[in-house]
């Protein structure tokens, strides 16, 4: 019996599956995002009442903007660590074995996040926020990795949006406990930073139950006895000759190319744009300033006019409302469509926001556009720029060359990140409301080269994809898998 890719659905196992892998890596990545926002006056209040018991001095005020900053931007820092050891970890301990070593990097520092207070040390919040973004880093590319390898084809996007959709309740999480009135409060922000450790050691406890990717030991480990039985788990069925087929076919074709490193990745022609692709939109993620609205939510709704003591519930109101969007509809539309319609959506309301900002004094309504503006851009964000892009990296690229591209993907990510973490108290002291000028023009200049060369990739075998691409680099089908000597490794990509 030969079973139909359209009518896969989804089984209990791979249910599961998804669930425990996203709650357990990326729930803690959107937490850590949003975590600091609702008690950065109180930690800031400890980091200066911790200098002062020190030196009998209170930190001037640039220095204590600037070592908030660090404090936030380590985090994202991290993240960039991590993105590296993406390729090592997933070709050495497989992608499940990946995200289970990966719990250290939350459970230790979520220990020291909540002895922080107790220790007087706000050198370990800093150094506990280096380590947890080694763990967003590793887990925002090595969960997308193992749900796409893991589901079949016509779930694929389905189960590809799942880790962003964890990542946006792990911000509203984080934004509620953030409340006053529950854990943004003198005795509990120590607990708030802690409880990241939770979910990671729900899921050591609970994932090595679960297959490790069908592909992944096929194709790597050349276990077909231990991939077929993975696929029997996930499918609910004994008979998967054609997904094992289909596997095997992806490997024959990519025999030429071996383990591909990010140094030849860079250099090859037959995977140019695809490269150039996941840049632009990693690029473009980032920089097209959403995390500035999570890192620093309040500053900003208080900038649009919001009462201090409403803040708090305007904050989580966003994230709800950014909960609310991250839905399926990744496979109801294409993914270009989406991107299309996310970036210029984001584009339009930081432009209308900037205006916003600037008549605010002038006219008494234009704290609530400022509001609207921006759980507008979170809509435009939660359709498109902010699932689709790790996604697009597992479609784009085959088995052989999809670790090295994570590793250039989450790097892009990460260091446009931090950056945005870093600079924008800066930017958003010396251009007060036109800051966001800056992240329209990314949005603007991103949507332009979506438009021009982003392929729709909905449904689409790895293979069909491939070979959209290899039109766009100009080389003949046959040059997608170059026969070359030095592709014949089964190395790593460093």
């Amino acid at each position: 019996m030969r079973v139909n890719h359209k009518h896969m659905r989804i089984t209990l196992v791979l249910a599961l599956a998804t669930l425990i892998a996203a709650f357990g890596s990326s729930f803690q990545y959107g937490y850590n995002v949003a975590a600091v926002n609702s008690p950065s006056e109180l930690m800031k209040q400890f980091y200066n009442n911790t200098y002062y018991d020190r030196t009998g001095k209170l930190i001037e005020s640039f220095h204590l903007m600037l070592l908030w900053s660090v404090t936030v931007s380590m985090f994202p820092f991290g993240g960039f660590i991590g993105s590296l050891l993406v390729g090592p970890m997933v070709n050495n301990l497989g992608r499940k074995g990946a995200l289970l070593f990966n719990n250290i990097f939350s459970i230790v520092p979520a220990i020291f996040m909540g002895c922080s207070e107790i220790a007087a040390s706000f050198e370990l919040i800093i150094v506990s926020r280096l380590l947890v973004g080694i763990c967003a880093g590793v887990s925002s590319n090595v969960v997308p990795m193992y749900l796409g390898e893991l589901a079949p084809k016509n779930l694929r996007g389905a189960l590809g949006v799942i880790p962003q959709l964890f990542i946006t309740i792990g911000i509203l999480v984080a934004q509620l406990f953030g409340l006053r009135n529950l854990l943004a409060n003198e005795e509990g922000w120590p607990i708030l930073l802690g409880l990241t450790g939770v979910p990671a050691a729900l899921q050591l406890l609970v994932l090595p139950f679960f297959p490790e990717s069908p592909r992944y030991l096929l194709i790597q480990k050349k276990d077909q006895v231990a991939a077929r039985k993975a696929l029997q788990t996930l499918r609910g069925w004994d008979e998967v000759d054609t997904e094992m087929e289909e596997i095997r076919k992806e490997d024959e074709e990519e025999k030429a190319a071996g383990s591909i490193s990010v140094w030849r990745l860079l250099q090859m022609k037959s995977l140019r744009w695809q490269l150039i692709s996941i840049i632009v939109l990693m690029g473009g993620q980032q920089l097209s300033g959403v995390n500035a609205i999570y890192y620093y939510a309040d500053e900003i709704y208080l900038s649009a006019g919001v009462k201090s003591s409403d803040v708090q519930y305007v904050t989580a109101g966003t994230g709800a409302v950014n909960v609310f969007m991250t839905v399926f509809v990744v496979e109801l539309w294409g993914r270009r469509l989406l991107l299309l319609l996310g970036f210029s959506t984001c584009m339009v309301s930081c432009g209308v926001l900037t205006a916003a900002l600037a008549l605010q004094d002038a006219i008494s309504w234009m704290p609530y556009v400022s509001i609207a503006c921006v759980i507008i851009y979170v809509i435009g964000h939660a359709v498109g720029p902010s699932p689709i892009p790790a996604l697009f990296i597992t479609e784009v690229f085959l088995q052989s060359s999809r670790p090295a591209a994570y590793m250039i993907g989450g790097s892009v990510h990460w260091l446009s990140n931090f950056t945005v973490g870093l600079v924008f108290p800066f930017i958003q002291v010396g251009l007060g409301p036109y800051s966001f000028i800056v992240f329209g023009t990314v949005c603007l200049l991103t949507t332009i080269y979506i438009f021009l060369v982003v392929p729709e990739t909905k449904a689409k075998t790895f293979i069909e994809i491939n070979h959209i691409f290899a039109k766009k680099n100009k080389v003949s089908e046959m040059e997608i898998y170059p026969e070359k000597e030095e592709f014949k490794t089964s190395q790593s990509p460093l």
